[in-house]
């Protein structure tokens, strides 16, 4: 998650939570909490409406907290907020968890099936991974479009 987002879950601003973070960097390891580079912050830019520098918007990068990273955020923000809010993203956290670990477990288990059936059934599981992908489909075009082939206009000689 990165810190825009925490810092508004928490209710604090971005620049309280990076405070704390920073006064406590010794609770944040690489494997907890890593600060964006320059790119991916660019490559993230297109997905959040964010602000201009020139006009008070983000100077920094944005840090990003990965699960243990957020559980540390409760020993630093030390607040009734802050503690009802990490026990709800705790609990999101291994919600996210058991649904990938069902999908995973549905894979392997196609995975065996598909192994232990001979070429027969071959054709059956091919179709089951077609329905699983989604298909690339192509976006319309938006506006007005004319179907018709272009006019020709012929020009009249003076006499």
């Amino acid at each position: 998650m990165l810190d825009f987002h925490l810092a508004s879950l928490y209710n604090v601003s971005t620049k309280r939570l990076k405070e704390q973070v920073r006064r406590n960097i010794r609770r944040f390891p690489s494997d907890f909490m890593f600060e964006l580079t320059l790119e991916e912050y660019l490559d993230l830019r297109s997905q959040f409406a964010s602000s201009v520098v020139s006009k008070g918007g983000r100077r920094y990068m944005p840090f990003a907290f990965t699960e243990q990273g957020v559980a540390m955020l409760s020993s630093v923000l030390k607040s009734d907020r802050a503690i009802v809010v990490n026990i709800e993203i705790m609990r999101a956290f291994v919600s996210l968890r058991e649904i990938l670990l069902t999908n995973k477990n549905i894979a392997s288990r196609l995975d065996a099936m598909q192994k232990k059936y001979d070429l027969n059934f071959q054709l059956v599981f091919n179709a089951i991974n077609e329905f699983s992908t989604l298909p690339d489909v192509p976006r319309r075009r938006i506006g007005f479009q004319v179907q018709e082939p272009q006019a020709i206009y012929k020009v009249k000689k003076k006499k």
